[in-house]
């Protein structure tokens, strides 16, 4: 049975997240086909999906490798999902259907309970399906492709703390459910804004990974 190429996608790009594979490091379709059990053919395609989304570059005589991102770079990614995911909120509150909400109302239940009790792991994984429920409730599948990549460069970027006050947190996340259930757009996107500002001081660098940024003005006399 073949095995499709964004299966073997996910798998490398899982891979270069969690730090299998280095920055920098190469890729190359024979190690990887051996590793996943699959010919090069889904290799060849899941790597130029990569590439596309910014977890890979092509080098001359070397081939594939593990991109190296700036730290300019990890600064846009976090000012880029400061803007797009208040669209999405903004959005669900105009599309959401009930299932949405009541898998959103489900995960803040939850949270808030993981929060009053301190069970940090837990409130990571579901503070992560939170915001792919909501994005998911945009009913905007561009919207949706760019924040779930999105995500995944965070991962890859930075180690994100838990955040200091967590019951709080989930209280606004249950204010920005409240704001999309009632169908109000720019109350779901001014709260998420002020969410994903708040949550944005919980992110470092994970520093061996990102290279300074390229400063081209010209050194002072």
């Amino acid at each position: 049975m073949r095995i499709p190429a964004h299966t073997v996608c996910t798998a490398i790009r899982d891979d270069i997240v969690s730090g299998v594979f280095g920055p920098g490091g190469r890729l190359t379709e024979e190690v990887l086909a051996r590793r996943y059990g699959v010919s090069r053919v889904p290799v060849r395609e899941a790597l130029r999906t990569l590439e596309s989304e910014g977890f890979v570059t092509t080098r001359r005589h070397a081939g594939a490798c593990v991109a190296e991102p700036t730290e300019q770079e990890a600064a846009d990614l976090l000012e880029l999902r400061m803007l797009l995911e208040p669209l999405a909120a903004a959005r669900a509150a105009r599309r959401r259907s009930e299932a949405h909400l009541r898998v959103l109302r489900g995960l803040v239940r939850l949270g808030q309970e993981r929060a009053r009790r301190g069970q940090g792991e837990d409130l990571r994984s579901l503070g992560g399906w939170f915001h792919e429920t909501l994005a998911q409730a945009s009913g905007s599948p561009g919207l949706i492709a760019l924040l779930t990549q999105m995500r995944h460069k965070v991962a890859w970027m930075y180690v994100v703390e838990a955040p200091v006050r967590p019951v709080e947190s989930w209280a606004e996340h249950g204010a920005i459910v409240d704001a999309v259930a009632r169908g109000d757009a720019e109350r779901a996107r001014v709260l998420t804004a002020a969410h994903v500002d708040r949550a944005a001081g919980a992110h470092r660098l994970r520093v061996r990974t990102l290279q300074p940024a390229v400063n081209t003005a010209s050194a002072p006399h």
